[in-house]
């Protein structure tokens, strides 16, 4: 059974799924539909995502979908350990620009829920980590946005040093929240 777990920004949410460990190692349940449908989670997962990371400190983010084709994600690490952060963009939420940050560690148990209208990034805390993502909604590239991830209007107390961090010459380019249109309404 799931436990779900509330955070400072209503709609964003931790799960903490079962995990069976035992003498070989262990298994984890990432997803069951009733389980979800119990604590009325209104969300269809359509895709499934695995991303690779070789080096401590790589960033990846922050980014988000644009609508119409908006994603909501469920976010956890399969190995390894994370700092995971989901910054608020619905701009008439009293939680408008505040981000939510926490670790997320393979072999937990524990996931981010992230309803649509967020941008999700992380840092990689161990090198050959791998985190998954459930989305609900498909991947459009016209509506592919973000924000970049040192924008020192969020205050996200990242746990990488900017000269340290790995980040793709294309995250380097995004703007800052304050830079963007109204987006989520």
């Amino acid at each position: 059974m799931i436990v779900v777990e509330q955070t400072a920004i209503p709609d964003v949410m931790v799960i903490h799924s079962p995990v069976y460990p035992d003498d070989r190692g262990g298994m984890e349940e990432t997803w069951n539909w009733a389980e979800f449908a119990k604590h009325d989670f209104d969300v269809q997962f359509t895709q499934d995502l695995l991303s690779t990371n070789k080096h401590r400190g790589t960033i990846r983010g922050l980014h988000f979908q644009m609508p119409p084709h908006t994603q909501a994600k469920l976010v956890r690490a399969v190995t390894g350990r994370i700092f995971d952060v989901a910054v608020d963009l619905r701009d008439s939420s009293p939680t408008y620009g505040q981000h939510i940050a926490m670790e997320l560690a393979g072999g937990t148990g524990r996931a981010l829920f992230l309803p649509k209208g967020f941008a999700h990034g992380f840092c990689v805390l161990e090198d050959d980590t791998i985190v998954q993502y459930k989305v609900a909604g498909r991947y459009a590239p016209d509506c592919a946005g973000g924000i970049i991830w040192n924008d020192p209007d969020l205050k996200i107390a990242w746990p990488v040093k900017s000269a340290r961090a790995i980040v793709s010459d294309a995250d380097r380019a995004l703007p800052k929240l304050s830079e963007l249109p109204t987006l989520f309404t």
